[in-house]
């Protein structure tokens, strides 16, 4: 609702070349995988749960609002689950040529280099990102600003830079300390970059301080150091009506 004239066209042709593209791809190389997309087709394959069976989870543009705007922070999101875990992830932003990938157990790399998680240790040093989604109703952003309010009195700073996979993976290098999201778009957001963290060395976990669900909507990212410490904030802050809630586990 906040795309300029004519952007919802440009967004839509470009999601759909880009799956289209990597579909074919994939379905040439494995052709009995499933797969779960932003862009769904029944009858392209595509499926709205996440089974045993290898199933890829594919975002063709992952921070739409930064690619209709120009803002050089966009990428294609993949990721591959074998009995519902994810065991190979990469994230590309082919503005900045950032190309992010892991294996499971083979560590995280950009560009050819290993990464890892910044060493930050204290909450009063670390920089954290968070979104707001497409929600704008004031019960939402009521409960969103409460909790980002109460982390910025206990943090360096706070950014919102517009793409869940990027801003995980800018975890897993060092360029942030900490992300959160509740109520992000789908799996599809966060599979590929949460694998991408794990094997920096960072934490993925649920927001309240559970253990994290692939399909919850819900995710937060640290380095080694800080999940506990941002986890006890986030799970003292309201929510909003409509938001996805804790898994059972995390209450």
């Amino acid at each position: 609702m906040f795309l300029q004239p004519g952007a919802v066209d440009l967004v839509t042709n470009t999601d759909k070349q880009c799956e289209a593209l990597i579909l074919e791809t994939i379905q040439t190389n494995f052709p009995d995988h499933t797969f779960i997309g932003e862009e769904t087709s029944a009858s392209q394959g595509f499926s709205g749960e996440l089974t045993a069976q290898p199933t890829w989870m594919v975002d063709p543009v992952d921070g739409t609002t930064n690619f209709v705007h120009r803002f050089p922070f966009s990428c294609v999101s993949i990721g591959l689950a074998i009995d519902r875990k994810v065991v190979v992830g990469v994230v590309y932003n082919p503005i900045l040529k950032e190309m992010f990938y892991a294996k499971r157990g083979s560590g995280a790399y950009l560009n050819g280099h290993k990464i890892h998680c910044s060493e930050t240790k204290e909450l009063g040093h670390a920089l954290i990102a968070s979104e707001l989604g497409t929600r704008r109703d004031d019960k939402f952003l009521d409960a969103a600003f409460t909790r980002m309010r109460l982390l910025a009195k206990h943090s360096r700073s706070l950014r919102a830079c517009g793409s869940c996979a990027l801003n995980l993976c800018s975890v897993a290098m060092g360029r942030l300390d900490a992300y959160y999201e509740i109520g992000l778009g789908g799996v599809w957001d966060v599979a590929a970059a949460s694998l991408i963290l794990e094997e920096a060395g960072g934490k993925v976990l649920d927001p309240a301080g559970g253990e994290f669900e692939l399909m919850s909507r819900r995710v937060l990212g640290t380095n080694s150091s800080l999940a506990t410490a941002v986890s006890s904030i986030l799970s003292a802050g309201p929510w909003a009506p409509g938001e996805p809630l804790p898994p059972t586990s995390s209450t």
